[in-house]
């Protein structure tokens, strides 16, 4: 069965691309508003609204897999709105521990029917100095990821400990997906 990734994330498609996954990108245009849920239903929510998104364009059955993953520590920490936001959110994170939370929403376009799970992670970051963000803040890695740290580049440097899932921070639960897909009679092994 096809498979169509709604998300145009290089992580994502590293990820899928390492378990030997035959997928296609079709990006979705779903656009996240801030709503009042809980960090793991927000994540739910956005994951399964970015693949109905992708879901009118696909003809022939297929599997889409929309995706999402926030920070939350006191609050949610999406991608930073630039290098002072990132600033502030790495300064939050040091020398405490968060939660990462993906959602993860596989929907069969021909039946309809979907799966909408979600993934936490515990990561620990050790106290850092206000020279060392502003050093990897330089890096331009923190550009674009949730919480303004990257687990598998630089940010990896930062990270004392984790308790769960490894992928779920970098982006894609790979051990829920497979139970997902599995559900839906397809194995990735």
């Amino acid at each position: 069965m096809r498979v169509i990734l709604a998300s145009n994330s290089p992580r994502r498609r590293e990820l899928l691309a390492q378990v030997g996954v035959d997928f296609t990108v079709v990006p979705s245009g779903f656009e996240e508003k801030v709503l009042d849920l809980a960090p793991n239903e927000l994540v739910k929510h956005f994951a399964y609204m970015k693949a109905l998104d992708v879901v009118p364009g696909i003809s022939g059955e297929a599997l889409i897999i929309g995706s999402d993953t926030v920070v939350f520590l006191d609050e949610v920490m999406g991608k930073p709105k630039d290098s002072r936001d990132a600033f502030e959110m790495l300064r939050k994170l040091s020398g405490r521990t968060h939660e990462v939370l993906s959602g993860v929403s596989v929907i069969h376009n021909t039946s309809g029917k979907s799966i909408t799970e979600y993934e936490c992670t515990r990561v620990r970051i050790k106290p850092l100095s206000d020279e060392e963000i502003s050093r990897y803040i330089g890096s331009g890695e923190p550009a674009d990821k949730a919480g303004a740290y990257a687990i598998q580049g630089l940010g990896s440097l930062f990270v004392e400990g984790i308790e769960g899932d490894y992928f779920n921070v970098v982006g894609l639960p790979l051990f829920r997906l497979a139970r997902i897909f599995e559900r839906f009679g397809v194995k990735l092994l």
